[in-house]
């Protein structure tokens, strides 16, 4: 974990009402035949992993902690392994994170590297 903390991004001071409502947002587009047919694709944005359509989370591209909205530009399907290593990081951290954590090894993000 010592690792991630290199990566640790700032986040806003969200009002709580703006909080809920990018939630709420969320929530809504989760419903969407939208979503549903970029779930349907059954890959994850992040590592591009073959996930069945039911495991596959919604994950801000840009976080709601810095500054992204829940719209359908700023959501991908992710992994769950994705979406939690992520966490509020932007898409150039990400990509930084995930290099680190390769250091070469192909399979060290989802933990089957050596």
């Amino acid at each position: 974990m010592a690792k991630n903390r290199s990566f640790a991004p700032f986040a806003y001071d969200l009002e709580a009402t703006d909080l809920a409502a990018e939630k709420r947002k969320a929530r809504e587009l989760r419903t969407s035949q939208w979503w549903k047919r970029q779930c349907a694709k059954g890959v994850c944005h992040w590592c591009g992993s073959a996930t069945p359509a039911k495991a596959l989370t919604m994950d801000h591209v840009v976080p709601i902690a810095r500054g992204g909205k829940s719209t359908k530009g700023n959501v991908v399907p992710s992994c769950k392994s994705c979406n939690t290593k992520k966490k509020q990081m932007l898409p150039m951290e990400w990509e930084a994170f995930v290099r680190a954590m390769r250091g070469g090894d192909e399979g060290a993000l989802d933990g089957q590297g050596s």
